[in-house]
């Protein structure tokens, strides 16, 4: 390959650094009914540090994942380690006072420092290291906005400066900035923690799929084989809920997806975490990958299911790499699903008012590598009974009217008009038209299929009803998935489940038979 081809070239299948550069030990399946203190569903960010905290306070806990430890948002993050998520703060103020956006900077901060002591004290080398973040604009249109936030900084006392130009090698109008923030590379952080669980006694188990919990003290959870775990908390940090028709989490979040690349440039990165006020969102970083300098360009979010044709943010990306570093070559391309509440807060704590030994954490809007800490550390403080000043502040059981009735009103009106319209779609592909690695909507019987064509050949057909609430998936091409445009749930193109809220595969099409 050329030089010159290499800068116009994706990988062919999406791939993550994080987890490409670690080597993530496998866990057993759950094979037998077993008894804990606490059962902790998802294996991600979340899930590990929450056993690993809970396990240090010497409590019996088990993590499982329906897949792999990590391989899901946790491994396809940016992963910045920062409290300035985009301008929020001057949003939170007049929506919730000073008070509680104090007090969501100082969750964020302290999960911050939470990364920074563990990483220090236990010498893991996972790639942190401290970095100024900037919100910055090249707009017009957005200085306001810029201004609006670094005035909520001083209301608040956010340590913060208000600049007009970044580091960043093209002219900016405005930008905001907080000092000492941080990254790294998630993936061998957790794995030591998830190491630290085991050695203190704890169990991970893998392809455990969670189908239910049985209300009680103790709660009893059922997996998809039958297995139960009989335990006195739930910790659901599966992303989306596991349990989601106790709190109705359907209908008070949605998933958008994100598209990273990690690239070899021309010019030398200045420095510095760096996220676009405007949209569409262009986020930057810098990483070591083989001992060399590369950056790391991620935006470019929509609704999951509702993208056309998902190469076109990936090729957005590159070409924003071309135009501000140079591309030598495309090394890395990934992709990731983050899930948005009603207000923009994540859920965690309580998932019911009235169950105390049931809880969540979910709605991380992206900022996943702080609020997740910030949850375990919360959940962690309920399950052993500590006072928290967050509880409030994040019970998944609160309500405001502005914003929550808006938003709430807005998205499941988009809901319906997906459910409708996957329902009266007539633009349909014919199966013989499939190249190689091409998936479709087909007609097969007489009835909307998916259709997907491996690079050997083979046909793979399922039915694109979504098996959680019969909306119609729609083709990813980037990814090769099935995603559904109502609440985001995907599917590998065999119909395996990849996300939540469902639980069951899309059922398999053959030709001359119904979907089963």
């Amino acid at each position: 390959m050329t030089q010159g081809e290499s800068r116009t070239t994706f990988p062919q299948f999406p791939e993550s650094y994080w987890l490409a550069s670690t080597d993530v030990p496998n866990f057993p399946k759950l094979n037998e009914d077993i008894q804990v203190d606490v059962a902790i569903v998802g294996g991600g960010i979340t899930g590990i540090t929450t056993a690993y905290l809970l396990s240090k306070k010497g409590l019996n806990v088990a993590v499982v994942d329906a897949g792999r430890i990590l391989h899901g948002t946790t491994g396809h993050t940016t992963a910045k380690i920062t409290a300035q998520h985009d301008l929020i703060y001057s949003e939170f103020l007049s929506h919730f006072g000073k008070e509680k956006t104090r007090l969501y900077y100082e969750a964020n901060r302290d999960a911050l420092e939470f990364i920074r002591q563990t990483v220090e004290e236990y010498h893991i080398d996972c790639q942190f290291t401290e970095e100024d973040a900037y919100v910055y604009t090249c707009a017009d249109t957005h200085v306001e906005k810029i201004n609006d936030e670094y005035k909520a900084y001083k209301e608040l006392g956010i340590p913060g400066s208000y600049v007009e130009q970044t580091p960043l090698p093209f002219s900016t109008k405005a930008a905001i900035k907080m000092k000492n923030q941080a990254q790294f590379n998630p993936v061998p952080f957790l794995r030591y923690l998830a190491n630290q669980v085991i050695r203190q006694g704890g169990k991970i188990y893998e392809q455990t799929t969670v189908v239910g919990v049985e209300k009680g003290n103790p709660a009893i959870i059922t997996t998809s084989d039958g297995k139960k775990i009989t335990c006195n908390h739930v910790v659901s940090s599966s992303h989306f809920p596991f349990n989601d028709p106790n709190g109705l989490y359907f209908a008070r979040l949605h998933a958008e997806r994100s598209y990273v690349l990690a690239v070899k440039t021309d010019k030398i990165y200045p420095g510095g975490m760096y996220l676009s006020a405007e949209t569409p969102k262009r986020s930057l970083r810098s990483v070591l990958i083989n001992g060399e300098p590369m950056v790391i360009v991620g935006g470019e979010g929509h609704k999951t299911g509702q993208g056309i044709c998902t190469f076109q943010y990936y090729e957005a990306l590159q070409k924003f790499a071309e135009q501000t570093f140079g591309l030598k070559e495309i090394v890395y391309r990934w992709s990731a699903q983050d899930l948005y509440t009603l207000d923009k807060l994540p859920y965690i704590g309580q998932e019911l008012s009235n169950t105390s030994n049931i809880l969540v954490a979910t709605g991380y809007r992206k900022w996943g590598m702080t609020t997740s800490v910030a949850a375990a550390l919360l959940n962690t403080n309920l399950i052993t009974r500590e006072e928290s000043p967050y509880q409030d502040l994040f019970s998944p059981s609160r309500f405001h009217m502005d914003p929550d009735i808006k938003t709430f009103v807005t998205q499941n009106a988009n809901v319906a008009k997906h459910l409708i319209a996957g329902k009266l779609g007539i633009n349909y592909k014919k199966a013989e038209e499939l190249q190689h690695d091409e998936g479709a909507v087909i007609r097969v019987n007489g009835k909307r299929a998916g259709a997907y064509r491996d690079p050997q050949g083979a046909l793979h057909l399922v039915d694109t009803t979504c098996t959680h609430m019969g909306c119609e998936v729609e083709w990813n091409e980037a990814e090769r998935t099935w995603d559904c445009p109502c609440h985001g749930s995907r599917f590998s193109y065999q119909g395996e489940v990849i996300e939540g809220p469902a639980k069951k595969s899309l059922g398999k099409v053959e030709v001359g038979k119904s979907p089963t």
